[in-house]
């Protein structure tokens, strides 16, 4: 059973999502909180498997709670996916880097936001690589903020360069492809240096390369310091 908190400000949206999901075997709504403050409240208590949290609500943003969740260690089990109605805008970008593990769109299909809730539960992060290339372009005009981002020293070169490869967007079977290596292998260097970082899932890994240098963006153009 999936357990899953609904933290939206508009009532409407909640019941929307409460109908879709409680339609659904082997998912269960455990809650819903109208801001930020009483979603963070509410997961603390529950602890589900997934939190969908919208991205700008009063009191605390979705920002924030996402960040708190995040770095709550007894919340570790617990997955984010940000709400939005404007796609991959700024609010979004800093939801990943808070710990979020992926976004949806609020006109998303029914189907694929079931789909989705699967997804993180079972541990991936909702960012394909088509996203994190569109995730990429907000990195372009972005300088590296090295004074936030985590040492890489930790990680061997073979870590470094998949993580530089998920970086510019590619899947674990192009990595694996482009190294020579078999994908599981290609899966076993990020799980490691997702943990040896830790990031909680490929999106903040990619937030990670870039913020840190390791992967400089320039107009499209992608190198591997």
């Amino acid at each position: 059973m999936i357990r899953v908190a609904l933290v939206d400000d508009q009532a409407l949206m909640r019941a929307g999502f409460r109908a879709l999901l409680e339609a659904e075997d082997g998912l269960e709504v455990v809650g819903e909180a109208a801001d930020g403050e009483q979603g963070l409240a509410l997961v603390r208590a529950q602890q589900p498997d997934i939190a969908l949290i919208d991205v700008q609500m009063p009191v605390m943003t979705g920002i924030e709670a996402t960040r708190r969740i995040a770095t709550d260690p007894a919340l570790s089990a617990v997955r984010v996916v940000i709400l939005t109605n404007y796609g991959l805008d700024a609010y979004v970008f800093e939801a990943l880097r808070a710990g979020a593990s992926g976004f949806l769109l609020k006109d998303t299909e029914p189907a694929d936001l079931l789909q989705a809730i699967e997804v993180v539960a079972h541990g991936e992060a909702l960012l394909s690589p088509s996203v994190t290339r569109t995730l990429i372009g907000e990195f372009v005009s972005r300088p590296p903020d090295r004074s936030t981002a985590p040492g890489l020293d930790c990680l061997t070169r073979r870590e470094r360069e998949v993580t530089a490869l998920a970086a510019r967007g590619l899947s674990n079977e192009e990595i694996a492809a482009h190294m020579v290596i078999s994908p599981l292998t290609a899966k076993t260097h990020i799980s490691r240096a997702m943990t040896k970082l830790g990031a909680r899932d490929r999106a903040q890994l990619v937030v990670f390369a870039y913020e840190s240098g390791l992967v400089v963006a320039r107009g499209g153009d992608h190198r591997f310091e």
